[in-house]
């Protein structure tokens, strides 16, 4: 039953209700969330942690003029739900649906874009500066979770944002602990008093009298941070500039009102600690909240998932390559940046635990963490989503590739994503790889190839990348035995008939392409090769294809420009002969856009990565 949420069409209505309402407002709109997601699939473990903050902040704050921005925005479906958005979560992540994460585009409400962790502070600090040079009261608040804080950009943004007078305030979501005893209602207490004008005037006033008094400035200020000290964890946020307040119970809406509301009053940075529970109100979710952070269609009423594929993903083949490697070879180091689970380490983490590192959300440290590691004689692989690798593009040209160390990098969720749409697309790192030097970076067309190259990566003594998409493939055959692929070697798969019509095509694949390749190869008798190494690319085959073809088509999941495309036009460059005609070339790729969330197989059939996009396209360039 969902009558009260169903009245609830913007803010402006949810802060006509009652504070009593509330209560039975977050407990139908837990109801709808379950009820939803099971549909759906998405992000619910964090949604469902967040219902009684979300409700508390619209009912406080004046959105969307004041501004709320939800980092990486995986626990924003209530507040997509309060805000217009209740009829179109039926929608979610599906092709021309709402979007699983904040977009500007999509509503007013959703005052900055996210997907990637950590840049909420940094977003509502630059928001609560404009507002100040503008002279508006706004207020701009950012929601981010204890994991995000891992992350170097959140603290950059604090050590900046104390040292400033604008109006920001800071609310840490804590959901990796229970609620523990000093949260309740003592401290909700003294968090109501910490936070009110009457103790902040005071604080204030009796700094411009101690100000005189330097010594005495001093004394009081450190007896301050001792009496706050033994009641809550907040010096650190003090000392950088912030007044802290928490940590409440994220679950009180009574203690969270009262709490943003004396916050409001307050001028300067604020930063108020919440303690939550992922998946509350859910009990699957609560005992298992890392299997419902992400989740495809389950049953609302005990969570059991609808349909499972029996085929191995192409990251389960990365996990058991792991456990398998790190038993052969002791100088293996497996590195997370905080996706154990979605990278596939579960289980080398639970058998190998001293060789296992999660580095918490910090991308840049990783694969520095890495480099250091290699410098002494350990092999260090980095496994790590594409999207994500971005974060740490420094790092890899010049702490691991310039002094050409023996690191692995597993890049997962390489191409389109699906439903997690452009945030999380793997569509550039082909094209941002290939112009660094001293690195070897493979693509593998199914999960035993796969298998095979991250044993040759991890054999090569220098920087190596192996990229591969998500979920499963063909369901190829893995075989156990692992053998180093020659480096920059490539392997024709089909050969065209040499009586056949006057344009003979050569179609070099890259990773994922290749089974659309094949068949789009035997429709139009063409030559497919499985080019398995973007850098460096096999030069001897592709010279060998001019000489008998006259038209050269690559297909990859990447970005077209700068992409393996691109090196394959780099190489015909160098081969052009005067007294050779040249020959017809065509790259087909991703398009020079951001491609929105929907059906995977869909996704790449408007980009005319199917079989029938690429004849489609063969077919214009030789009429």
């Amino acid at each position: 039953m969902t009558s009260l949420l169903n009245s609830i069409d913007s803010p402006l209505q949810l802060r006509q209700l009652e504070r009593k309402q509330l209560v039975q407002l977050a407990q139908e709109l837990r109801a709808f969330l379950i009820d939803s997601v099971a549909k759906t699939g998405g992000h619910l473990a964090s949604n469902l942690g967040v219902v009684e903050l979300t409700i508390a902040l619209h009912y406080v704050f004046n959105t969307p003029d004041d501004r709320l921005v939800w980092d990486v925005g995986h626990q924003t479906y209530p507040h997509k739900i309060l805000t217009g958005r209740r009829n179109q979560m039926q929608s979610l992540r599906t092709p021309l649906g709402i979007a699983g994460f904040p977009r500007r585009s999509e509503s007013e409400y959703d005052t900055f874009g996210t997907g990637h962790s950590s840049t909420s502070i940094s977003a509502a600090l630059g928001m609560a500066v404009a507002a100040q040079k503008a002279g508006l009261e706004r207020r701009a608040v950012a929601i981010i979770g204890d994991g995000a804080m891992t992350a170097g950009m959140a603290f950059e943004a604090l050590n900046n944002a104390g040292d400033m007078d604008a109006n920001l305030l800071v609310i840490l979501n804590d959901n990796d602990m229970s609620i523990s005893n000093n949260v309740g209602a003592l401290n909700n207490y003294l968090t109501k008093l910490l936070s009110s004008r009457f103790y902040n005037k005071v604080r204030s006033s009796g700094k411009k009298v101690l100000s005189a008094m330097p010594p005495m400035m001093e004394f009081a200020k450190r007896a301050e941070e001792h009496v706050k000290g033994m009641v809550m964890p907040g010096t650190l946020f003090e000392e950088f500039g912030f007044n802290y307040i928490g940590p409440i119970d994220g679950h009180d809406m009574d203690a969270l009102i009262d709490t943003l509301q004396n916050i409001k009053q307050l001028n300067g940075p604020q930063f108020l600690h919440i303690v939550t529970q992922k998946g509350k109100g859910f009990e699957p979710a609560e005992d298992n909240p890392n299997k419902f952070h992400g989740v495809g269609k389950f049953d609302p009423y005990n969570g059991d998932a609808i349909s499972n594929s029996s085929k191995k993903t192409y990251t389960q083949v990365f996990g058991d390559w792991l456990v398998d490697m790190a038993a052969l070879d002791n100088r293996l180091i497996g590195i997370t940046p905080a996706m154990c689970d979605g990278s596939g380490l579960n289980a080398f983490a639970e058998q190998y635990p001293d060789r296992y590192f999660d580095v918490g959300i910090a991308e840049q440290h990783a694969l520095t963490f890495a480099a250091g590691m290699a410098c002494d004689g350990l092999k260090p692989v980095v496994a790590i989503y594409s999207t994500f690798l971005q974060r740490a593009y420094d790092q890899l040209i010049h702490d691991i590739a310039l002094q050409n160390l023996p690191v692995l990098l597993a890049i997962d969720r390489a191409g389109l994503v699906g439903a997690d749409g452009p945030t999380h697309a793997g569509a550039f790192d082909l094209s941002y790889l290939r112009c660094i030097p001293n690195i070897v970076i493979m693509a593998p067309s199914n999960e035993n190839e796969c298998r095979q190259m991250l044993y040759t990566g991890f054999q090569y003594n220098g920087v190596s990348a192996v990229r591969y998409p998500r979920g499963g493939g063909a369901g190829a055959v893995i075989e156990q035995k692992m053998q180093a692929i020659p480096i920059g070697t490539a392997e024709v798969k089909r050969n065209a008939a040499t009586t056949k019509a006057k344009q003979k095509i050569a179609i070099l694949s890259f990773g994922s392409m290749l089974n659309a390749s094949l068949e789009a190869g035997e429709k139009l008798d063409a030559t497919v090769v499985n080019m398995r190494f973007v850098k460096p690319i096999d030069h001897s085959l592709i010279e060998k294809l001019t000489n008998d073809h006259t038209l050269i088509v690559t297909v990859e999941e990447n970005s077209v420009m700068g992409g393996a495309g691109s090196a394959v036009m780099e190489a015909l460059q160098v081969m052009q002969h005067p007294n050779k005609p040249p020959i017809k070339t065509l790259c087909l790729g991703l398009p020079d856009r951001f491609i929105e969330h929907g059906v995977h197989e869909t996704m790449l059939a408007e980009c005319g990565l199917d079989a029938e996009g690429i004849i489609a396209a063969i077919a214009k360039q030789i009429t």
